[in-house]
């Protein structure tokens, strides 16, 4: 396998030391940057993220992120990870804050409307897959990963989902698109079912 140049894109708000820690633990090294030369030089992306939409995408503009990041996963079809706030970002438009994403996947963010559930949606849930993918190994154990979120993403395509989570209705917690991958979960701190999706995402995508 030819060499991996891993890059978590730091644009303010995220997990980068236990994501760039979880990729340690699998075998690899990764590089935490905002730098446009460095992300122009990734074979991997990471985009990672924790709070509100509105400021994550005013944080990627305040960065000057967004043309090299269109221009690696729309131009090159690098392949890219979203993480919670991450996954967000790549769809279209989300209600908190009524801002316009990435438009990377037909897919909406909608705020849980739960009459009997707290939000945020916080702590360990069951993904179900509904499609083939090299992220997950084959098991007949359920994949259990941790999730902190108000949010959700609504696909407008049921061959970009890959995985649901029941939290009052089956929301999106994964989806794949291309070489477009988002999680609502955080694989960084989902043990070793984390630990499995990132050495696929690395190994394998």
């Amino acid at each position: 396998m030819a060499e991996q140049k891993i890059v978590i894109v730091n644009y303010g708000m995220g997990n980068l030391g236990s994501i760039s820690n979880m990729i340690k633990k699998v075998g690899y090294r990764s590089e935490i940057s905002s730098d446009i030369d460095v992300i122009r030089s990734a074979t991997k992306l990471i985009l990672p993220g924790i709070g509100a939409f509105a400021k994550g995408i005013s944080n990627l503009n305040k960065f000057n992120l967004i043309d090299v990041l269109n221009e690696k996963v729309i131009g090159e079809k690098t392949p890219i990870l979203g993480i919670c706030l991450g996954m967000q970002l790549m769809t279209k438009y989300s209600e908190e804050g009524n801002v316009k994403g990435l438009n990377w996947i037909d897919a909406d963010v909608k705020l849980f409307e739960l009459d009997d559930l707290k939000v945020p949606h916080m702590g360990w849930n069951v993904v179900e897959q509904t499609k083939k993918s090299e992220l997950f190994i084959e098991s007949k154990e359920d994949k259990r990963f941790y999730f902190v979120h108000s949010f959700y993403v609504s696909c407008s395509y049921s061959d970009d989902i890959l995985t649901k989570t029941p939290y009052g209705i089956d929301f999106v917690s994964s989806f794949e698109k291309g070489n477009v991958y988002g999680t609502q979960f955080h694989p960084e701190k989902s043990h070793k079912f984390g630990m499995n999706l990132i050495k696929n995402f690395i190994e394998k995508i």
